[in-house]
């Protein structure tokens, strides 16, 4: 074994040899692979074989387009047979909801070119002739499903990643590592020490333990999964003697249940209610080629609906039942990309559709060694999503619900109750006793709406329960003055001498002068958007812990620090803080706002005194606090930061003195509705690393002419020459009884050219809007583009200019 490589890649599963293949195939050919055991040895042998395309993110989508066509460039790289069948496979419906949902993944289809289509039950039966149509209301049919052999593509991924020049070293248990005071990596075996540059966590069933040998404890956690395999069935015989070809895949979402043929017989899994996690604590780390104990009682409620849905397997006997341990993640997506802290350590884990997922991962991290970036949206898939509030219990909890409901419908107004809450402000039963409906942000407890004793949501693809209630908070806003709990935006706090050199060379805008804020983008080296921010100047860096103020997008804090982190300067000149649950927020905003503002403050908060975007501290009754000009429903408002020790006091003052003026609680839904009037994007959908500042429409909130070379400008200036190829645009759609929620096609003339980003009903302009990128040779056209929601396409037209306020007189005024 050698002693020094640029990358030790710990796990021999499918996900680590598919590293280790890219790595070298990218020219990094100074790798090692090391495994405890054999290839294999824990998910990867025991596995189902299934690969599909689809997944609720469509980059996630994407990456899996991309694994499953490497199939068989693998298999001619190696020499070694992967069993790929491509057999195309039919996803069915049981209920109307679930067919709308299906509608939905066929329309996301048309823009990333995954081939689906929309059929009958009686049509789903003459491709799948198990299956009883009567049981089913519909089904869609997807040309790209199939099964492998998963022994031979692990192996084929390390026997290719073995010509390029990388090692692979089975036998070799990882037993703890080490990082060295010059930032390399010591990594110590049963065989030895590896010195690296860069060690990538593929462990799988072992990557706490990878993780923990770091101080890190990773959110994810191994269950029992359990498929059947039949005796041979007649019927799987006739299908094969009469068209040459095997029986498709089938995913029964209503049954929870999929399927496939096995040999002579056919494979059925399921992801049950009554789940079991698998060594919860810990993962021995003798286990190896073997398998758990099976519990048919824990899956028969799935079998019986399996039976009757597929009425062939009453009539043939279970030969063999498959009981193993697969790690998820509490979403069920991948934990990928490098770790905030940890220089040179990377994390491929989680992944629990390896045969689906794991080519599009190596690739994406392949491409992050080497240049910096994933290459691909791979936000779904960042490890950076989760905060130490994802403890040990909270993955527990998440990892058994997300597994109980793997193949169930996530209704977009519907919010998951297992561990919550768990974050909340001190203004959280306030606001529950208002009415609150909460949802989760980043783990924080968020407020969605206000609902009247008795009134809950209603799960539906279509406007639901909360719709009028919505509409009263808006109107509060637009007509009065409304307040809304903000906490879950990120916070942060710059200082130091060097502060200010620094904020102007990693943000792209110019910096406001003290007492005032601005918008700031903020471009990673290729001219793409890395994160949106307002940047508040509170005057000296080193005085009273002043300095910059930044606030951003909740979900990305994590995201974000881990890049601040990574582009300090190594003479401590600079201090960064995510101030998290440190400060938390409250805004207010509508014509009276100013009123409000100015019965319970001492300061002059005039506009001549205090006009938009400028910035101070003040108190708010006995409350001292930093109040912001600016609110992003696009009217007159105000963004209050205060201690949480404070908020409470300072919620309660701004209540009292909005009396007088009808003031009303907000929410979330209320404030979408809010800014879509305005055409305001958002960080994860509107602005992503995938889009161009001008291609966003932020290129006024880039300078491109101060001095500074900021990251990204010569790409920026570039993007603004050559024009880019995008343009975001809102559009005014007329909808029927639903609004789109994101990722729905963008047709013009008739062809797919383009996809939705976000939308929803604008209650005061009483219109259904969406936001959403086409090519920016026709974003401009007056006419001709339709927008499709669930299996109906509906004429939409460019919102040039915002429904509201398009003059900025009341936002300014």
């Amino acid at each position: 074994m050698k002693s020094h490589a640029k990358v030790v890649v710990i796990g021999g599963g499918v996900v680590g040899c598919s590293v280790l293949f890219h790595l070298a195939r990218h020219g990094w050919t100074d790798v090692v692979l090391l495994e405890r055991d054999e290839l294999t040895s824990g998910s990867t042998w025991h596995a189902a074989g299934g690969m599909h395309t689809i997944n609720g993110d469509p980059n996630v989508a994407k990456l899996q387009k991309y694994t499953i066509s490497l199939h068989k460039e693998i298999e001619e790289l190696s020499g070694q047979a992967t069993g790929v069948h491509l057999t195309g496979g039919v996803l069915l419906a049981a209920t109307e909801a679930r067919l709308d949902w299906l509608r939905g993944v066929v329309a996301k289809g048309r823009y990333l070119g995954i081939d689906l289509e929309e059929i009958s039950p009686n049509e789903a039966a003459e491709l799948m002739p198990l299956l009883d149509p009567k049981q089913f209301v519909g089904a869609v049919r997807n040309k790209e499903d199939g099964h492998l052999d998963p022994s031979g593509v692990t192996h084929a991924y390390a026997k290719a990643a073995r010509k390029l020049g990388a090692e692979v070293e089975r036998f070799t248990k990882v037993e703890d590592i080490v990082r060295r005071a010059d930032g390399l990596w010591r990594v110590i075996t049963n065989k030895g020490e590896v010195v690296a540059e860069h060690v990538v966590n593929a462990g799988g069933l072992w990557a706490r333990e990878v993780g923990r040998m770091v101080g890190l404890e990773l959110p994810v956690l191994a269950m029992e999964h359990m498929y059947l395999i039949t005796e041979d069935m007649p019927e799987v015989a006739a299908w094969n003697q009469k068209t040459g070809t095997e029986i498709i895949h089938a995913v029964d979402f209503d049954g929870e249940l999929y399927l496939r043929q096995e040999r002579g017989g056919m494979l059925m899994g399921t992801y049950e209610k009554a789940n079991k996690p698998w060594s919860e604590f810990s993962t021995p780390w003798n286990f190896g080629h073997e398998l758990l104990e099976p519990d048919i009682d824990r899956i028969a409620p799935s079998l019986e609906v399996g039976f009757r849905h597929f009425p062939a397997f009453q009539n043939t006997g279970i030969k063999q039942i498959i009981n193993g341990p697969f790690t998820f993640a509490p979403d069920g997506n991948p934990l990928v990309g490098p770790v905030r802290g940890l220089p040179g350590f990377w994390v491929a884990c989680g992944v629990m559709a390896g045969f689906s997922q794991g080519g599009g991962v190596g690739l994406a991290l392949s491409n992050w060694m080497i240049e910096g970036d994933p290459g691909a949206d791979i936000w779904a898939m960042d490890v950076s999503r989760y905060g130490d509030w994802a403890t040990m219990a909270y993955t527990n909890a998440k990892v058994r619900e997300n597994y109980s409901r793997r193949f169930s419908i996530r209704f977009p107004n519907e919010e998951l109750p297992a561990g919550r809450p768990l974050k909340t402000t001190p203004v959280y039963d306030l606001l529950s006793a208002k009415g609150a409906q909460w949802g989760v942000a980043f783990g924080l407890e968020v407020p969605l709406w206000y609902a009247p004793e008795g009134v809950k949501d209603e799960f539906s693809w279509r406007r639901s329960s909360d719709f009028e209630h919505v509409a009263n908070e808006v109107r509060t806003v637009r007509t009065s003055v409304g307040l809304s709990e903000i906490s879950n935006f990120a916070k942060y706090r710059v200082t130091g001498e060097g502060a200010a050199v620094w904020l102007d060379r990693l943000l792209a805008c110019k910096l406001p002068r003290p007492g005032r804020m601005t918008l700031a983008p903020m471009l990673k080296e290729d001219g793409r958007l890395i994160g949106d921010f307002s940047l508040a100047n509170l005057g000296n860096p080193n005085s009273n812990g002043e300095g910059w103020f930044l606030a951003g997008s909740g979900i990305a804090e994590q995201y974000h620090m881990r890049w601040f982190e990574a582009h300090l300067p190594r003479d401590g000149s600079v201090r960064i803080e995510a101030l998290g649950a440190k400060l938390t927020g409250l805004s207010i905003a509508g014509p009276r706002a100013r009123d409000v503002l100015a019965k319970v403050t001492r300061a002059d908060v005039s506009n001549a005194a205090f006009p938009f975007m400028a910035a101070a501290k003040m108190d708010i009754g006995m409350a001292p606090c930093l109040v912001g000009r600016v609110s992003y429903t696009g009217d007159l408002g105000y963004e209050v930061w205060v201690a949480p020790e404070y908020q409470r006091s300072a919620y309660q003052t701004l209540m009292a003195a909005g009396e007088e003026f009808g003031i009303g609680l907000f929410g979330s839904r209320a404030l979408n509705a809010l800014r879509l009037e305005k055409n305001y994007g958002s960080w994860a959908r509107e602005y992503r690393p995938i889009y161009g500042p001008l291609e966003a429409g932020l290129d006024r909130f880039v300078a491109y002419g101060k001095e500074t070379d900021f990251v990204g400008k010569q790409a920026a200036l570039a993007e603004r020459q050559q024009g880019g190829k995008l343009r975001l645009r809102a559009f005014v759609v007329d909808a029927a009884d639903a609004d789109v929620i994101g990722d729905e096609p963008i047709w013009f003339d008739g062809v797919v050219r383009g996809w939705v980003t976000s939308g929803g009903y604008a209650h005061h302009s009483k219109t259904s809007v969406a936001m959403g990128y086409v090519p920016k040779e026709i974003a401009d056209e007056a006419d001709g583009f339709e927008i499709e929601l669930l299996g109906k396409r509906y004429r939409a037209r460019v919102q040039p200019s915002p429904l509201f306020d398009a003059n900025l007189k009341r936002m300014r005024g």
